[in-house]
């Protein structure tokens, strides 16, 4: 896809911002859990607070893949403390990249991969780790494409549903 843009996301973008994180998590898990879990998830985890709160963590970053004046994916990285679960200083974690539904197989979330590798590199850490649920095999093969490896899982809870999330690392430094 040509003309793709990536810029960061600032607080004047919080509408945007949840309007785009509810729905691709939707689009992406709903069909898999259920709806008061889902619900439940998007309440805590999208609201205009939390949102807020994460724009304002220094250690945290978000980015639009906007093409012409449209949000079409978006990016969020932690470093250091904010990161949710590593915590190591020396790493950066991608802990989303969500494209919606109409714009999947256009490399919409290539050009925001490739945008935390680039902040990755910038932020000179040693590698870069993330979480994918087990049963999101696109995610998977998308990070195993990108030469991401298993390092271990952890429990992700969704509403009141446990689920096993593969950590995955990508080595940027020997």
């Amino acid at each position: 896809m040509k003309n793709i843009d990536i810029r960061k996301v600032t607080l004047n973008d919080i509408d945007q911002l949840q309007q785009i994180g509810k729905q691709t998590f939707s689009e992406t898990f709903s069909g898999d859990n259920s709806e008061e879990d889902m619900n439940k998830y998007l309440e805590e985890h999208f609201s205009i607070e939390k949102l807020t709160a994460e724009l304002n963590n220094t250690d945290s970053e978000f980015y639009f893949a906007v093409l012409d004046t449209a949000v079409i994916g978006y990016l969020k990285l932690n470093f250091g403390a904010s990161q949710t679960e590593l915590k190591d200083s020396k790493a950066l974690e991608i802990e989303r990249i969500y494209v919606p539904k109409e714009y999947h197989g256009q490399s919409v979330g290539q050009v925001l991969y490739e945008k935390a590798i680039r902040v990755a590199k910038h932020k000179n850490v040693d590698y870069v780790w993330l979480g994918v649920w087990e049963e999101n095999h696109r995610a998977l093969s998308f990070y195993k494409k990108n030469g991401f490896t298993e390092f271990d899982k952890h429990i992700f809870r969704l509403g009141n549903d446990e689920q096993t999330d593969i950590m995955m690392k990508l080595q940027l430094k020997a």
